[in-house]
């Protein structure tokens, strides 16, 4: 059962500016996203920074407007919810953000901040506010000594901590944890990946987990989706991206991977040009000025993101269901080249 629904999103921010204000253009950041989110699962979003990642996360509980599209949260189109509805709605939908530093305020202490979420939506005041902060701080493995210290007493794992208990605090069904790692030591990623996986699976939550790092997310992740230039370009299940990814692009961010065995070597590929601005996006397929295999076809139309009978999306004219074929399906077999 689908949880989240997200049909033909878009948001274009507008460049404005001169003398009087005259429209120069538009950053498309998120261009016609469509993806869904099953309940339960973690629903890992993979691209380059500046890709969009961060912005269709917000985009998505509506944090920051939409240009266009739907998003559809257990059957309810959120754009037609009013103020209020969505208020509540917010209960069921959390972030957690990627600084750990800038998300706390350094004025609050970490009872106030865990407990805020429960005054403004009257779940808890009082005592009864104080004991669900510390239960919260337990779960996420915090202690109860903690409750009255403020955020520059705590590491960056700590912070992490407290941001994932704030946002628990609401009882939320669906959490979109923005690079929550990104800025923590490789040790402390472990801890915080694992954290995430114990709640889920003791809270049922369902994750969208937006990052950068492919071997963090292959970690938590039941699907992957790569988003390249404000696009999904393929989504698939995690195996499947990882053992027989089909766009170029996909094949190329994993070739830059490391491998844990000094003995197994791949070849990186290289990317050709740098990453085209969002501003003038090229016509037909945005990845066609970067990719070795492109097509006349691809440098005129847009691909669609087509599914095979696994559910494996790729948004490619020249790879994908019915398409060429990789004549290498593992992009790590010892000195070959997809």
């Amino acid at each position: 059962m689908n949880l989240l629904e997200v049909r033909n999103l878009k948001k274009y921010f507008p460049l404005d500016g001169g003398l009087f204000s005259r429209h120069k253009g538009e950053v498309k950041a998120v261009d016609d996203v469509s993806l869904t989110v099953e309940e339960g699962e973690t629903l890992g979003l993979v691209g380059e920074s500046g890709c969009g990642k961060s912005t269709l996360g917000r985009v998505i509980l509506r944090l920051i407007e939409p240009t266009a599209g739907e998003i559809v949260f257990e059957g309810k189109d959120l754009m037609e919810l009013s103020p209020r509805q969505l208020r509540e709605m917010r209960r069921e939908m959390q972030i957690i953000f990627q600084d750990p530093y800038a998300s706390l305020n350094p004025r609050m202490r970490v009872g106030e901040t865990v407990g805020e979420g429960l005054e403004i939506h009257k779940l808890a005041t009082g005592k009864k506010k104080r004991d669900r902060v510390m239960e919260l701080l337990n779960q996420v493995g915090l202690k109860e000594e903690h409750y009255d210290r403020y955020p520059h007493e705590f590491s960056g794992g700590q912070r992490q901590r407290i941001g994932i208990a704030r946002a628990l605090s609401v009882n939320p069904r669906f959490i979109i944890a923005d690079e929550p790692v990104s800025s923590l030591d490789v040790s402390i990623q472990a801890q915080i990946i694992n954290l995430l996986q114990e709640l889920q699976e003791k809270m049922h939550l369902t994750y969208l987990f937006i990052s950068h790092d492919l071997r963090v997310v292959e970690h938590i992740s039941h699907r992957v989706a790569i988003m390249y230039l404000g696009k999904i370009v393929e989504i698939a299940p995690s195996d499947a991206i990882y053992k027989d990814p089909k766009h170029p692009y996909t094949r190329a961010l994993l070739s830059a991977v490391p491998l844990p065995d000094p003995e197994r070597k791949k070849e990186r590929i290289i990317l050709e040009g740098d990453v085209p601005s969002p501003v003038n996006p090229p016509s037909g397929c945005s990845f066609h000025p970067r990719c070795a295999y492109r097509e006349d076809i691809c440098i005129s139309a847009e691909p669609r993101l087509e599914f095979d009978a696994d559910h494996h999306g790729v948004s490619c004219h020249v790879f994908g269901p019915g398409k060429r074929v990789w004549k290498t399906p593992d992009p790590t077999t010892k000195g070959q080249r997809a």
